[in-house]
């Protein structure tokens, strides 16, 4: 069994009476469940390896501060989340002033998750996006023997060469294409555009035949399909598919509270269908949400409002492919 650095959740849980209506009913903490949860959640909330500055480790106490403001039913789609069991393992506990071993630490308490509920879908809340490297090389320790692919939602590419900048945010995708914990080939960038990533870093995602799609592109194709063609070509190549969605993907004007916020972006609308259709595909066992920061937030919290939604989005999805 892997070290398991996880804290029990602090969040005060109002189970009321009957069946839950609102989120902050239906989930439970881990230590409480006394059956198998069908997906875990759990926190990284650190961001001192944020090349920006960022409040990101502030996320996910915000995230779960948030559900009272959402109910367990999905109108748009007629679906009832209540039944679906999700338990909150809490956060793994950072270091205050050591990067390197709070990294080992999401590393080894996510293996620890993966290898005690392995049927279990696992949804990580970060904290910047050098925490995705960490839980990407926990599951791969986890199952050392199967095959990694990643689908990506994010405005850059995050191969920058963490020889120059350690294991920060901008480098996740680099650190496991060179350390050999994925295939350049088994990871789908959806939402790239603009002039936000420089040109060496293009020719590196080349070189290793990363699979780019530029959101102008998924536009023109539709979302959904788009989606769709890469969740399939990865599903005919891999075990498993890890999702990464970095919020700074979606565009400035809808969520202004992420470090890297750019103009041109995915609309919120966007990002929602996307996460629906993610959730539909059994092959996806694994995501996390990352580079949002509270801190950066106007007073009606709409970024980690969006946040939230695009969880629970992700769970719609699922809870309708398992019904």
């Amino acid at each position: 069994m892997k070290e398991n650095w996880l804290q029990k959740p602090e969040w005060s849980w109002n189970k009321g009476e009957g069946e839950p209506t609102y989120v902050h009913q239906w989930v439970r903490p881990l230590h409480e469940m006394n059956e198998k949860p069908d997906l875990i959640l759990y926190g990284a909330p650190i961001s001192r390896s944020s090349i920006s500055v960022s409040g990101a480790s502030l996320y996910p106490t915000e995230f779960r501060r948030m559900w009272k403001g959402f109910a367990t039913y999905n109108l748009d789609e007629d679906v009832d989340l209540s039944a679906y069991r999700v338990a909150d393992a809490g956060d793994v506990a950072m270091h205050t002033t050591d990067i390197l071993l709070s990294h080992r630490r999401i590393q080894s308490s996510t293996a620890s998750i993966v290898e005690a509920y392995p049927e279990t879908v696992t949804c990580m809340i970060g904290g910047d996006h050098s925490t995705t490297a960490c839980s990407v090389r926990g599951v791969k320790e986890a199952f050392p023997n199967e095959t990694i692919g990643i689908l990506q939602l994010d405005t850059h590419l995050d191969v920058r060469d963490p020889a120059e900048l350690g294991p920060a945010n901008g480098t996740p995708i680099r650190q496991l294409i060179d350390g050999g914990t994925v295939k350049g080939e088994h990871v789908f960038n959806i939402g790239l555009h603009g002039y936000f990533n420089v040109k060496p870093l293009v020719e590196y995602a080349k070189e290793h035949q990363i699979q780019m799609v530029t959101l102008k592109q998924a536009r023109k194709n539709g979302m959904i399909k788009t989606i769709q063609e890469a969740l399939t070509n990865l599903s005919d190549q891999v075990d498993r598919i890890y999702v990464t969605v970095d919020m700074d993907v979606l565009d400035i004007s809808v969520a202004p509270g992420v470090p890297a916020s750019t103009p041109g972006g995915m609309t919120a609308i966007e990002l929602f269908d996307a996460l629906l259709e993610i959730g539909k595909y059994p092959a996806v066992r694994h995501i996390d949400f990352v580079c949002l920061d509270p801190s950066k937030d106007s007073s009606v919290a709409e970024t980690v409002k969006t946040g939230v939604y695009a969880w629970l989005q992700f769970v719609s999805g699922h809870v309708s492919q398992t019904k």
